[in-house]
């Protein structure tokens, strides 16, 4: 299942599913509704382009029937000029066959001509026989007045039919059936073999204009188109009722019927997908996909638990991943290569990753391959199991074994100290006695050599403050609380760098003493805090035994807050890394014959007395030791500093 359909299946709301599904059942009727809208278009265009077809052929009659109208009044006017002409050329003694317009008009539109009395009686008729419907088409009348004779009149009977054919346009007729129409809506002449009724033209346009309202005024003018611009709705919408609306219905049902099949399909992937996400995310490995390219396809809640990232915000991230430890980048990238390229162990193997919040956690992976439904690798599926506590528990159990056996051991060491600081203390004391014999001796014998009498005396200071450190580490080995008494700090510095003075100078070591006056006083064992100078103090020696020269030590006393501070500086190699639990660590060493208990026994000193033993890098370029002793409050002891 792809990764960002497993996403929108979880992401998918309650209330939106079903909005989803309602839109989805009734997408398959999407194309038989455009199909409609575009019918229902072309319709209306093919309806308006016809109405403006129509319009312009409206106009187009009008105007020719005007023209035509036009024709005709002028020819009537022509015709009743002539028939004035006519009557003035007609005298009292002259007939009608006597007159010469007589002729030209009646080979023109003419039928007869005759003359009335004032009594309206026929006097005189050309032709002599009386015409007949038969004759010819209906005849209509134009008169004049015989002006040599009131009352008398000219009667004139013309053809109709005649004028139109002489009066209309020749390829105004080819387009348009022309009539007269009389005021009864007879028709009185007409250009076409069978004239069309009055009322019946159907759906061919025609317009009528008043012929003439002085010379005819019961006669009409109508033009018929004759071939009018046919509809193309009706064979158009039967050929898109026919042909392409069945269609898109049945290619609506089909889609339909698919889009079925697919709901099916669809509701059976989310619910194996909605399984599969609970299974995923109830298991307690982690669990990540990825293509070939190592991109993210898929993680489920534990892995993202236990890197600290989400899954939007995982998902289609390619490496570096964000949960890799930032100092082995390189390091990671290449493992997860070898992954790619199939050489993941199948054993699986140990890896480091980082928590969003910071803290690392250890976890065991294990890669196999990613095939899809055609059976093709596409990537690799990872399980993930968090070790941390797991390593964490077996370290744990490390330390308590080998603490157990560093107990054993310093109780084994702690016993033979104790052993050997008794055997010790004999002697030592024996050493001081017979040095104060020898001094008495020398003195009763009257010798008084200062040189002598002097180093016999620091022989026996020497071996007294032997003795006093032998007793007191036996003390403290033995659990007895620590002799404290309020002290100055400096000049048990002091003390502590005179004993090694001769030992430094024979290692061209030199010695900075930056001794802070005004100190207050500590609550201290001062035999026991001079051990932890002189140890710190040979420990800088021996780093400095390799470093080529100047050789520098540099000791330096403060205050910090209620804290006196002793920093034991140097500019040899340095820490190397290491911290300070695991130099002070019983029986670590970093030198070859070193037994791991200076520092160990240092920082218990230090502790017995509420203090802490710290390490670091040293502004000299080498390593930094310090220790810090309790304070004093003010008033409750006076002492005086020495800086030597």
């Amino acid at each position: 299942m792809p990764a960002a359909g497993l996403r929108r299946v979880r992401a998918m709301t309650p209330s939106a599913a079903p909005r989803l599904d309602g839109l989805r059942r009734w997408l398959w009727a999407l194309p038989l509704a455009l199909a409609l809208v575009f019918v229902a278009a072309v319709l209306l265009w093919t309806r308006a382009d016809e109405a403006k077809e129509r319009e312009a052929e409206r106009q187009s009659l009008i105007a020719d029937a005007l023209s035509t109208a036009q024709q005709l009044r002028a020819r009537l006017a022509d015709e009743q000029a002539r028939l004035a002409r006519l009557a003035a050329q007609l005298g009292p003694q002259h007939g009608l066959r006597d007159l010469r317009e007589l002729e030209d008009g009646m080979a023109g539109v003419w039928l007869s001509v005759t003359l009335l009395d004032a009594a309206n009686v026929p006097q005189d008729q050309y032709p002599a026989r009386p015409l007949s419907r038969g004759d010819g088409a209906l005849s209509l009348h134009l008169t004049a007045t015989d002006p040599r004779r009131p009352g008398w009149t000219l009667v004139l009977r013309y053809d109709p039919e005649r004028l139109l054919q002489r009066g209309v346009p020749w390829w105004l007729a080819r387009r348009h059936d022309v009539q007269l129409v009389d005021s009864a809506d007879q028709v009185v002449a007409s250009l076409v073999n069978a004239p069309v009724r009055v009322g019946a033209t159907g759906l061919r346009p025609s317009h009528r204009v008043q012929l003439d309202e002085v010379l005819a005024p019961d006669l009409m003018l109508e033009l018929t188109l004759r071939d009018p611009t046919g509809s193309g709705l009706r064979p158009l919408a039967l050929v898109l009722i026919a042909g392409f609306l069945p269609l898109s219905a049945w290619a609506s049902w089909l889609l339909r019927r698919q889009l079925h099949r697919l709901q099916a399909a669809e509701a059976a992937w989310r619910t194996e997908a909605a399984w599969r996400a609970a299974i995923e995310d109830s298991a307690l490995v982690g669990l990540r996909a990825r293509d070939a390219q190592g991109r993210l396809l898929s993680v489920n809640r534990t892995f993202c638990e236990m890197v600290g990232w989400s899954a939007e915000e995982l998902v289609g991230r390619a490496p570096p991943m964000p949960y890799w430890p930032p100092d082995a980048i390189d390091e990671v990238m290449q493992r997860s290569q070898r992954s790619l390229a199939g050489g993941a162990p199948r054993e699986g193997y140990e890896a480091r990753w980082r928590h969003r919040s910071g803290r690392e956690i250890d976890v065991l992976v294990f890669e196999s391959p990613l095939v899809d439904a055609r059976g093709q690798q596409v990537g690799w599926l990872g399980t993930s199991l968090d070790i941390t506590e797991r390593k964490r528990l077996a370290e744990r159990e490390a330390r308590q074994v080998e603490a157990q056996a560093q107990a054993a051991r310093l109780t084994m060491l702690g016993e033979i100290a104790s052993t050997l600081a008794h055997e010790l203390n004999q002697p030592l004391t024996a050493i001081a006695s017979y040095n104060a014999g020898i001094v008495n001796s020398l003195r009763t014998l009257g010798v008084d050599d200062a040189r002598v009498l002097g180093a016999l005396q620091r022989l026996g200071e020497q071996a007294a403050q032997a003795g006093r450190v032998v007793q007191r580490i036996r003390q403290f080995l033995t659990r007895h609380e620590p002799q404290l008494e309020p002290a100055a700090l400096n000049p048990v510095v002091h003390d502590a760098c005179q004993l090694l003075a001769k030992e430094l100078a024979r290692r061209e070591v030199q010695l900075d003493l930056q001794l802070a006056t005004d100190l207050p006083a500590v609550e201290m064992d001062a035999v026991l805090i001079e051990q932890v100078v002189v140890n710190l103090l040979r420990n800088a020696a021996d780093a400095l035994t390799t470093q080529p020269p100047p050789r520098l030590v540099r000791i330096a006393t403060r205050q910090a807050g209620g804290f006196v501070v002793v920093d034991v500086c140097d500019n040899g190699p340095g820490l190397g890394g290491r911290t300070a639990e695991q130099l002070t660590a019983p029986f670590y060493s970093t030198k070859p014959e070193g037994m791991g208990m200076g520092l160990a026994i240092c920082r218990s000193i230090v502790e017995a007395h509420h203090g802490a033993l710290d390490v670091g890098p040293a502004t000299l370029g080498g390593a930094r030791f310090s220790f810090s002793l309790p304070a004093m409050p003010d008033g409750e002891a006076s002492t005086e500093s020495h800086d030597g």
